[in-house]
C-alpha cells in the first residue's frame, strides 16, 4: 500500500506522538501505605489522583499526576483509538525499566450514546491518564516511577525537579503518622426518581414477554447529601476496611472521585493469558451459618438467577472462543461470598490468539448481560429508554494496561460518585420475563449496602 493510500486524518494519526518523548525511572523503595501515598498527593495533585487493588492483594497501583491524559470523542471506535494511541506513546518510551512498566489507567462510560444530563459532569466520555508519580507495589516489593512525557528537549531541569518531588511524597508517605478517618455523617437521603424506576420495571417486562429482548438490567441512584466536603481518602479507608474481598478502584476528574469495591473482574491479561469472570445472580448473606448456607442453596437452585448467570457465562465464553487459542469454562458455577451479598460465579480461562489485545476483549466484553442484558444492543437500546438515569463510569470498565499489554479491567459497580458535599450510589438488577419492581427494588438495596455504609449511611431504614 503507498503513501497515497492514506487519508489525511490517517497519516495524522500516525504521526502526532513521533514529537513527544516518554521518560521514565523507577527506584524501589520500602514499604508504604499505598493510602499514605495517595493522601501525600492531595494537595499538589487532587484532582488528578487514581488508585487500584485487586481482589487478590497481589497488586496495588496508586497514581499521581497527570504525565499525559488520552480522551476521544469517537464513541464507536473509543477502545481501538485508546489502544493505538497508548501502543504509539509507548513506542515514545526512551529509557525502557525491566522490572515496573509505564502504566495507563482509567476507563470507559457505561454508554456514550446515552444524552441524558447527569452528575457526571467532570469525567470525560472515555478518560485515561498516565501518572506523573506511578507507585506499584507488587508481591511485597514496592516500585516508584517518574513518568515524563515532553515535546521539550531539554529536560533535565524538569526531570530533576520531579526526582525531589518524589522524594518528598515518599518521605511524607513513609515516616507521616497514618490520618484517622472517620465515617462522614449523612444529612439527607434521597431516591433518585424512585417510582420512574418501579414503573420502567413493568414496561421493561411487557417488552420481554413480546419477545424483543430476553433480559434487561435497570439501575436506580441514591443521593446523599453532607454538611462537609466528603475526602476521597477517607472513603477508599473505608471501603477498604468493610470490602477486602474486593477490586478496589478510585479515580479523580477535577473536584469529583469515582470509587468502589467491586467483586467483579471484567478481564485480565498477562503474559498473553486472559482471565474473566462471570459474575450473575446474586442473594444476601445470612447472619448465621445455617441461615447462610441455606441461603447458598437457594440461590444454586433458584431458575431466575441460574438463568442470568448462564446468558453471562455463554456470552463471555462467545468472546473468549472468538480471540483466545483454548478457552476454559467450569460447566457448574461456585459461590463468591463477601461481606454484603454473595454470587455465582464462574471462571473463563485462555490463551490470547496472535493480534488480539486486552482492549479487544475489554471492547467485546462490556457490558455483560450482567450489566446490559441481552441481546445486548437491544438491551442497551432499552436501558436508553427506559432507565431514568445516565450512568456515567457506573457499571462500567475501568482499569489499567501496562506498556506491554499486560493489565486488568473490572466492571465499576459496587460505586459512587462523590460530588464534593454530595455522594450518588447506584445499583441495579436483571429483569426478567418473571421480575417483579417489589423485589427488584429490595435486591438494590442490598447492592447499595457496600457504598452506603462505607459513606456513614443508615442500613436499617431501607424501606
Amino acid at each position: 500500500m503507498n503513501s497515497q493510500s492514506f487519508s489525511s486524518t490517517e497519516k495524522y494519526e500516525a504521526t502526532r506522538f513521533l514529537a513527544y518523548r516518554f521518560y521514565t525511572e523507577t527506584i524501589e523503595v520500602s514499604g508504604m501505605s499505598a493510602l499514605a501515598f495517595f493522601e501525600a498527593g492531595s494537595v499538589r495533585y487532587k484532582g488528578q489522583r487514581m488508585f487500584w487493588q485487586n481482589r487478590e492483594k497481589t497488586f496495588t497501583l496508586v497514581g499521581l499526576g497527570h504525565a499525559h491524559t488520552l480522551t476521544t470523542g469517537n464513541h464507536h471506535g473509543r477502545f481501538e483509538e485508546i489502544q493505538k494511541d497508548w501502543q504509539s506513546l509507548c513506542k515514545q518510551i526512551v529509557n525502557e525499566e525491566q522490572s515496573v512498566q509505564p502504566v495507563l489507567f482509567g476507563g470507559f462510560s457505561f454508554d456514550p450514546l446515552n444524552k441524558q444530563q447527569s452528575e457526571w459532569i467532570r469525567f470525560p466520555e472515555t478518560y485515561f491518564a498516565v501518572p506523573m508519580f506511578q507507585l506499584i507495589i507488587k508481591d511485597d516489593r514496592a516500585f516508584v516511577s517518574i513518568h515524563l512525557i515532553t515535546k521539550e528537549e531539554e529536560t533535565f531541569k524538569t526531570f530533576d525537579a520531579m526526582r525531589k518531588e518524589r522524594d518528598t511524597m515518599i518521605h511524607a508517605a513513609q515516616v507521616s503518622e497514618l490520618a484517622t478517618y472517620e465515617k462522614p455523617v449523612v444529612v439527607e437521603r434521597q431516591e433518585m426518581k424512585k417510582e420512574q424506576y418501579m414503573q420502567s420495571i413493568e414496561k421493561v417486562k411487557a417488552i420481554i414477554k413480546a419477545n424483543q429482548a430476553e433480559k434487561v438490567v435497570i439501575a436506580r441512584a441514591l443521593k446523599l447529601k453532607y454538611e462537609k466536603t466528603l475526602s476521597p481518602s477517607a472513603a477508599l479507608y473505608q471501603v477498604s476496611k468493610e470490602q477486602p474481598e474486593s477490586f478496589l478502584f478510585g479515580i479523580e476528574a477535577e473536584d469529583q472521585f469515582f470509587f468502589g469495591a467491586t467483586p467483579e473482574r471484567l478481564v485480565k491479561v498477562e503474559n498473553r493469558k486472559a482471565l474473566s469472570t462471570c459474575l450473575a445472580g446474586s442473594t444476601p448473606r445470612g447472619k448465621t451459618v445455617e441461615s447462610d448456607a441455606q441461603l447458598a442453596e437457594e440461590l444454586m437452585r433458584d431458575r431466575k438467577n441460574r438463568s442470568e448467570h448462564q446468558y453471562v457465562v455463554s456470552m463471555i465464553s462467545q468472546v473468549f472462543k472468538k480471540h483466545c487459542e483454548e478457552t476454559v469454562v467450569p460447566k457448574t458455577p461456585s459461590l463468591m461470598k463477601i461481606r454484603d451479598i454473595q454470587h455465582l460465579y464462574t471462571p473463563v480461562k485462555g490463551e490470547l490468539r496472535l493480534g488480539s489485545t486486552l482492549f479487544d476483549l475489554v471492547r467485546d466484553l462490556h457490558p455483560t448481560p450482567a450489566l446490559g442484558g441481552e441481546p445486548k444492543q437491544a438491551a442497551l437500546s432499552l436501558i436508553r429508554q427506559y432507565e431514568s438515569m445516565n450512568r456515567g463510569f457506573y457499571a462500567a470498565p475501568i482499569g489499567w494496561v501496562d506498556a506491554e499489554g499486560n493489565g486488568e479491567f473490572a466492571v465499576a459497580i459496587r460505586s459512587a460518585l462523590i460530588n464534593e458535599k454530595e455522594a450518588y450510589l447506584y445499583a441495579g438488577g436483571g429483569i426478567v420475563e418473571d421480575s417483579t419492581p417489589e423485589s427488584e427494588y429490595l435486591e438494590t438495596w442490598v447492592k447499595f449496602r457496600p457504598m452506603l455504609r462505607a459513606l456513614g449511611g443508615q442500613l436499617r431504614d431501607e424501606s
